[in-house]
């Protein structure tokens, strides 16, 4: 067990206040640092260096100091973290790289729909304190597959969870190893390939050797880094034009001059209504259908996520895994309600800078540097130079108009410091946030999927006689195999993997969340319903997504019976299939597939739903099946029964009381 002087030991424990006030402070001093420096003339690549380089290296003592080799430990953190802190630990967990570099640009292209994302995932938490949380702890399992085995008993329940669990990690730890990537690889001028795994070394040095002790104490410090992040440039900019360091307070008088702008530009000829989404206006983007739907999967799925459930097994009683819940929430709602008033802020200065009809051969620096790595086009082609972007709009335009300005989501957050001309430190700070954001959710989803290989297949039914230290042995190569196939996929840059990522959240609501409620709250639910319910629910999920998105012509012609599509996209569908039928082969009949499917996609549906919100079919599949396969089988035993009852009750020992969970005890 951890001594008094190592981290997360009890002096350790007992000092929490004091020493992350320190790191906090000493983290504010190595900022201002610097920006002193970068008054003196360092130049600006140094100072990204500084910031990528020192806050990974902090991280990475933080898991260091955190190694471990006991089993409670290195699984739930010795059951010991405060809520508080676990709730900063939760919020770095679930702040990915895409919510905190993509939220901010998503509510700046979509507007009111973008909405959505935020009330969902944070809607989600509700259900977690609600449904799931305090229970889970109560039972006291190490991972979501070892509840449904103890739940649902036999290999079937648990191996199910676990493919599951990699199903939906597996592309969310991609994204996360991607924006890594894509940060690094901005800040420090290197190859995006090189970046990713400079990255990759990062993570699993605060995962590799002290399991979820590791992931916990570097995932706080990783809090405190990605909010002062995100909050500083908006703060700056709310004190700057309106004289009030709160943005939440301001931003409905940005958006008051977003609009006056929007008219100016469309008079200037610099915008079109058909390509100016007005800010002000709902259901642009989504259907009023669509729109609830999606928060509905967002909700669902973020409560039946592994790698966020994981965190409420490591605090010291259940009483604590509840309270964790709502600082979570809290912790989480600083960042996503700042969001708004960032996406309102940016777009305010995109927008200045279009309406003051800023020439193609005036266009400022950031431009042209998120241009070459592919997240800004002009005219339909990457802004790499003056040169280029005078070719792409030769005979269109000679100022920046926002209908040929395509800006990538991820761009917004980090390029802000730079469209509103602050100092470079400023932006650098932006990018550590983004780095911490995303390491803290990589090292959460890949402990997810490694504890799941190593616990639950390999010594729960391959070797159940494992000694300690091979088990955290196996664990910790599952862990770097695991990394390292992650950052090879993520250096291919895969097209689909931000649309794979929203998808993890209705795979992981179809197939883990009607059994994990059930299996909590209804005591008749049997191991035949569970099985039949997840395999149901999992799979009229993963088709739908899969036929829609993949194989949609082959779908539309399937259930076209069930769309809304209306005649003239019918029609369409019609004449662009008839031209593929009778394209010669070769490339034009190649090109009239890709049109043909184009096409499907935006008509492959049922009832109008789209793919992202795929759980709307498989969750409710899934609950109906474990409700009349187990009425229609055996009653579960009166031991699984009182089991059930009993992990209701707040008070009281954990109920799994097998070797592991006598080392961590019970509160």
């Amino acid at each position: 067990m951890a001594s008094n002087t190592e981290v997360g030991g009890k002096g350790f424990l007992d000092n929490l206040g004091k020493i992350y006030a320190y790191y906090t402070g000493g983290f504010f001093a190595f900022v201002l640092v610097l920006a002193v420096l970068e008054q003196m003339g360092v130049p600006n690549k140094f100072i990204g260096y500084g910031f990528v380089f020192l806050t990974i290296a902090v991280y990475a003592v933080i898991g260091v100091l955190s190694r471990t080799t006991d089993v409670g430990e290195y699984y739930v953190a010795g059951r010991s973290v405060p809520s508080i802190y676990n709730g900063m630990a939760t919020g770095a967990d679930w702040m990915s790289g895409a919510s905190f570099v993509g939220m901010a640009g998503t509510l700046m292209l979509l507007g009111y729909d973008g909405l959505a994302f935020v009330l969902g995932w944070t809607g989600g938490y509700v259900l977690v304190a609600v449904l799931i949380a305090p229970f889970l702890r109560k039972f006291g399992a190490y991972t979501v597959p070892d509840f449904f085995s103890a739940r649902y008993g036999g290999a079937t329940a648990r191996l199910l969870a676990v493919v599951v669990l990699i199903c939906c990690s597996f592309t969310y730890v991609v994204a996360q190893i991607y924006a890594t990537g894509l940060i690094a690889s901005r800040f420090l001028d290197m190859d995006f390939t090189v970046a990713v795994y400079v990255g990759l070394a990062g993570i699993l040095l605060c995962s590799m050797l002290g399991g979820m002790k590791a992931v916990t104490w570097t995932q706080v410090a990783q809090y405190i880094v990605l909010i002062v992040a995100y909050l500083t440039p908006v703060v700056i900019l709310s004190a700057q034009k309106y004289g009030i360091p709160i943005p939440q307070l301001t931003y409905g008088a940005a958006i008051a001059q977003i609009g006056q702008l929007e008219q100016s530009m469309i008079a200037k000829g610099l915008a079109d209504a058909a390509t100016l989404k007005l800010h002000i206006k709902p259901f642009t983007t989504y259907d009023p259908l669509n729109y609830f739907a999606l928060i509905f999967c967002l909700m669902v799925g973020t409560a039946s996520l592994p790698h966020i459930l994981m965190r409420y097994f490591t605090t010291p009683s259940v009483r604590e895994a509840r309270s964790s819940v709502a600082w979570s929430l809290f912790f989480i709602f600083l960042l996503y309600f700042t969001a708004p008033a960032y996406a309102a802020f940016s777009k305010l200065e995109i927008y200045s800078l279009i309406d003051k009809g800023t020439a193609l051969t005036e266009l400022p620096q950031w431009i042209f540097t998120y241009g070459k790595i592919g997240l800004v086009k002009i005219c339909g082609k990457d802004a790499i130079d003056t040169a280029s972007v005078l070719a792409a709009c030769a005979g269109k335009a000679t100022q920046l108009r926002w209908q040929d300005l395509n800006i990538n989501t991820d761009v917004i957050v980090l390029s802000t410091p730079e469209i509103a001309g602050m100092p470079y430190v400023i932006a650098g700070l932006v990018a550590a946030g983004g780095l911490a954001a995303a390491m803290s959710t990589a090292d959460g989803l890949l402990l997810a999927i490694a504890n799941a290989l190593s616990h639950d297949i390999y010594y729960k039914l391959l070797d159940p006689n494992a000694p300690t230290g091979r088990r955290l042995a196996v664990s910790r190569a599952l862990l770097v195999v695991v990394a390292v196939a992650a950052a090879y996929v993520a250096s291919t840059k895969p097209a689909d993997i931000l649309s794979m990522v929203a998808w993890a959240f209705s795979l992981a609501a179809a197939g883990i969340f009607p059994a994990l409620v059930l299996g909590v709250w209804w005591k008749r639910g049997n191991t035949a319903g569970c099985i039949v319910g997840m395999i149901l629910g999992f799979g009229v999920c993963l088709y739908y997504l899969v036929g829609t998105r993949y194989f949609a012509v082959s779908f539309h012609e399937t259930w076209g019976w069930l769309g809304t599509a209306s005649q003239a996209q019918l029609a369409n569908y019609a004449k662009l299939k008839a031209a593929w039928m009778a394209a010669p082969e070769g490339a034009a009949k190649l090109a009239a597939w890709t049109a043909l499917d184009a096409n499907a996609q935006t008509i492959a549906s049922w009832w109008g739903v789209r793919n992202i919100s795929a759980a709307l079919f498989g969750l409710p599949i899934g609950f109906l099946s474990i409700f009349l396969v187990s009425l229609m089988t055996a009653a579960p035993s009166k031991e699984v029964q009182d089991m059930v009852d009993a992990t209701r009750r707040p008070r009281g020992e954990m109920l799994m009381k097998d070797k592991d969970a006598a080392l961590v005890g019970g509160h």
